[in-house]
C-alpha cells in the first residue's frame, strides 16, 4: 500500500471516530450547568453559601435549568461541536467538544458577572 492510501485510511478512521464520539447536547448542557452552579457559588459571600445549597435543593435548580434552556446553544458539526451562550442579542462561544470531551473556555470565568446578571433576570 502506498503512503497516500495509508494516510487516507487513517484520516477516515479518525473522522469516523470523531463522528461516533461527538458529545451530545445533553452532555454539553450538563457541563454548562455544573459551571453555572460553580459561578453562582463563587459569586456569593461566604455566609450565603449555606443558603445556596438549601436554595438549590428547594428550587430544584430551577433557575439554572431555565438559564440552560433559554441561553445555551449547541451547534453540532459532526466531527466536533460548539457550546454557545446567547445573551444581549449575541452568541458567544464558550466551549467545544470532540472525542467525548468538552472543554470550556476561560472566557466564561471572565464573563461570570454578565452570566450571573442573566441568571438573576430569569
Amino acid at each position: 500500500m502506498s503512503k497516500k492510501r495509508i494516510f487516507a485510511l487513517i484520516l477516515i478512521v479518525v473522522m469516523l471516530a470523531a463522528i461516533l464520539t461527538n458529545p451530545s447536547k445533553e452532555e454539553h448542557e450538563k457541563i454548562v450547568r455544573a459551571k453555572a452552579e460553580q459561578l453562582l457559588k463563587n459569586q456569593l459571600h461566604a455566609k450565603d453559601k449555606e443558603f445556596f445549597g438549601l436554595g438549590m435543593q428547594l428550587f430544584g435548580n430551577d433557575i439554572v435549568d431555565k438559564f440552560i434552556q433559554s441561553s445555551v446553544v449547541v451547534d453540532n458539526y459532526y466531527l466536533f461541536s460548539l457550546t454557545k451562550i446567547k445573551w444581549q442579542g449575541t452568541e458567544q462561544i464558550i466551549g467545544g467538544g470532540a472525542f467525548k470531551h468538552i472543554w470550556l473556555s476561560p472566557k466564561i470565568d471572565e464573563k461570570a458577572d454578565e452570566i450571573i446578571a442573566a441568571l438573576k433576570k430569569i
